[in-house]
């Protein structure tokens, strides 16, 4: 692959219209799932739970949101290390910030995975098509730490009527599977292949933490699992296309496709997703200097020390 393989063409006229009309879809797509979602839901209700929310609570549970996304920056480092590119773990950090403010608030724009693909293959001279897949293994491991822990949940969620060791010989024999294709066709990306599927459970984990964090500042005291299982699964819905961030979607899976299944508190479990997108929006603001300050990215940092690509 060349460079001028994998450096962005020049937008036309046709492109800069499919990128305002993918604005449009998100704007009408979400907007629509929030209205219809507030319809259903007990507004009052909801402005009740926010009233009663122990803020101390909330800043913890920022705190270990923030944790995560440190956590989930090496991760993807790890996978860089897997090509044989070792970044500086604080221009890594800053780097995943960077993206993290893109995919959450420009999602019609410049992607964050796209950012780093091409800020990397421009400064760094690595192909494009090396930093996808390592960016996707990164995708990869969350899904399948997302599997693990909700694996963990459902021995806790006896109202499902699935013994346990169904679930687990599922996730087991799909971890195999997982291994082996990865390992067959993408062994290169398997180098540091453990050491990054522990570190996305700890992401996950910190992740669901946050959400209990939350709970607990509600003065929630029983049925936590369910909450914690609809978490997981409306996480999911971050990776629809047509929503910021999952905004909408995330809300609708918890209240229609998990809270009806466990009779959750359609206010609670809607406070919920919406706390936190708003957390990780928080944390993701954060990002935006490197947008007005690119100079700031890369400040103070040693050479970046790459193994010759091909």
């Amino acid at each position: 692959m060349t460079d001028s393989e994998t450096l962005p063409k020049p937008k036309n006229w046709k492109t800069t219209l499919w990128s305002v009309t993918k604005i449009v879809l998100k704007i009408a797509f979400t907007g629509a799932l929030l209205y219809y979602i507030f319809n259903k839901i007990d507004i009052q209700k909801v402005k009740l739970l926010v009233a009663q929310a122990n803020p101390y609570w909330i800043i913890a549970a920022i705190v270990c949101f923030f944790a995560s996304t440190i956590v989930s920056a090496s991760r993807l480092l790890s996978f860089f290390k897997s090509i044989h590119l070792h970044l500086d773990w604080r221009f890594n950090l800053r780097l995943y910030l960077l993206g993290m403010f893109y995919n959450l608030f420009l999602p019609g724009g410049i992607g964050g995975d796209g950012y780093k693909i091409y800020l990397l293959n421009k400064s760094y001279k690595l192909p494009a098509k090396k930093v996808f897949w390592a960016i996707l293994f990164d995708r990869l491991s969350g899904f399948w730490a997302i599997g693990f822990i909700t694996v963990i949940l459902i021995a806790f969620l006896p109202q499902m009527g699935v013994h346990i060791a169904i679930p687990l010989a599922i996730f087991v024999v799909g971890t195999i599977v997982y291994y082996v294709v990865a390992k067959k066709f993408f062994r290169e990306y398997t180098n540091h292949f453990f050491e990054a599927h522990g570190k996305a459970i700890v992401v996950q984990s910190l992740q669901v933490l946050t959400i209990l964090l939350v709970m607990v500042g509600l003065h929630h005291e029983t049925k936590f699992a369910p909450y914690l299982f609809a978490f997981l699964m409306s996480s999911l819905a971050a990776v629809v296309p047509f929503t910021f961030g999952g905004l909408g979607a995330r809300e609708f899976i918890f209240k229609y496709v998990i809270a009806d299944i466990f009779h959750m508190n359609d206010e609670l479990a809607v406070f919920l997703s919406l706390s936190f997108y708003v957390i990780s929006a928080i944390v993701s603001l954060t990002g935006v200097y490197y947008v007005f300050r690119e100079d700031k990215l890369q400040e103070g940092l040693p050479p970046v020390e790459a193994d010759e690509l091909t």
